[in-house]
């Protein structure tokens, strides 16, 4: 494979050393709503996933189906996100970022609403992919419209701006689950999902402006977008960022398919308190996440801060790993807790910059870049999550185990294909 991302523009597009019009760009990037809008999209898959996690157990017996397969209601939305991106962001290059969002937007609030409705795991299930295919558009295109407005240490600088928002998105969602489920069954939880997915569809509408002029857009059709793709796969260095992002999403997705069982049918919490435990984990990925953006990036290598942040994340999920198989004895909660706050608080600095390496070496199709590194994460997500349970409700060895394999592959694709050690051009 290539040392340097691909050199040549795909056919239709311009150049890579064609930058958006510096005075258009600097008068996008001024927009304090835009931030928040790009933040809001960004959240847009935290807030469907974990909204709903406190009310699982509860779908469990609402539906009358086994554990295994309420978690595939998580696994179909994941899929639908990781496989969605791969046509909306292709479409996005083409057509510019407006349309191809707006359109995705006003099909997630539907599907969303039908899934409030569902009589059975089946067509849940259903839903909740059609869900995530059309969600799939918020996160591939804010994506892009970073990419279109910033490069180099900026880039990494916005994208830990945008954890900061959307980093809210899993404190409060748990916590405004916990608290619907005081005062309506697991179906409130959709219709709040509705009503956030309406507003954030209106507020896109009416403030996000297009951000990827004509002269930029790719001409071509499928066959262009999958030689697009396969240019991008081509690069030795992209692929390797994309697979390292991908198997570290999947041990965070691993943590938040299982622990609503682990905290309350383990441990034996309420919903509110997993909700306030998993809140307390969202805190600290946020925090080390603003550490990355605000004191080391710029100052310290990304792939430095990114080599300590996989080497936390692995140290975590093998500490999981010795207290679910009880090799210290048994433990309670608070020592599994206090290992899951260090792992997710690790994504932090994970998560941001894996994202702004790969993005970095690909100008020319930041829609089509988007979507691989998407649906990596979220495919390799979608394999992991139903792993996690495949033992049952009453260990958390599953769960423990899935981290520390997909953290181990991580940290293989980023010293075998990153190769960090290595100058690049």
């Amino acid at each position: 494979m290539s040392e340097r991302g691909p050199s040549t523009a795909p056919s239709g597009a311009a150049s890579p050393e064609s930058p958006p019009s510096p005075t258009l760009t600097a008068a996008r990037r001024t927009g304090l709503l835009v931030t928040f809008i790009l933040g809001g999209l960004t959240a847009l898959p935290p807030l469907s996933m974990d909204m709903y996690l406190p009310a699982l157990p509860e779908v469990t017996s609402a539906l009358h189906s086994p554990a295994a397969t309420i978690q595939l209601t998580l696994t179909a939305c994941l899929a639908g996100m990781a496989l969605g991106q791969l046509v909306i962001g292709p479409m996005s290059d083409k057509w510019g970022r407006r349309r191809p969002l707006l359109t995705g937007m006003v099909v997630y609030v539907l599907a969303t609403a039908i899934c409030a409705l569902a009589p059975s795991a089946e067509l849940l299930i259903a839903f909740r992919l059609l869900q995530g295919l059309a969600g799939s558009a918020a996160i591939v295109i804010a994506r892009a419209v970073v990419r279109d407005l910033y490069d180099g240490v900026e880039m990494a600088k916005f994208f830990s701006t945008l954890m900061l928002i959307s980093g809210v998105a899993p404190i409060i969602a748990p916590l405004i689950g916990g608290q619907v489920l005081r005062f309506a069954d697991w179906r409130g939880v959709f219709v709040i999902l509705t009503a956030v997915g309406l507003v954030l569809t209106l507020t896109v509408w009416r403030s996000l402006d297009e951000t990827l002029p004509p002269e930029r857009r790719h001409t071509g059709g499928v066959g262009s977008a999958l030689r697009t793709m396969r240019g991008l796969l081509g690069d030795r260095v992209f692929t390797g960022y994309t697979l390292t992002g991908g198997f570290a999403f999947a041990v965070l997705f691993s943590y938040i398919s299982a622990s609503p069982f682990v905290v309350q049918e383990i441990y034996g919490a309420s919903p509110q308190a997993f909700s306030l435990l998993f809140g307390v984990n969202s805190v600290g990925l946020i925090a080390v996440g603003q550490i990355n953006g605000k004191l080391l990036v710029g100052r310290v290598s990304l792939d430095k801060v990114l080599s300590i942040g996989l080497a936390v994340v692995t140290a975590s999920a093998i500490s999981l790993l010795l207290l679910a198989t009880g090799v210290f004895g048994k433990t309670g909660l608070t020592p599994i807790a206090i290992a899951l706050f260090v792992l997710m608080s690790a994504m932090g600095v994970v998560l941001p910059n894996t994202n702004a390496q790969a993005l970095m070496r690909t100008p020319h199709a930041a829609g089509s870049a988007s979507a691989l590194i998407g649906t990596s994460s979220f495919l390799v997500g979608a394999i992991a999550s139903p792993l996690v349970g495949i033992a049952g409700e009453d260990t958390a060895v599953p769960m423990a185990l899935v981290q520390l394999t997909c953290a181990l592959l991580s940290v293989t694709c980023f010293l075998t294909l990153c190769r960090p050690w290595q100058p690049r051009d």
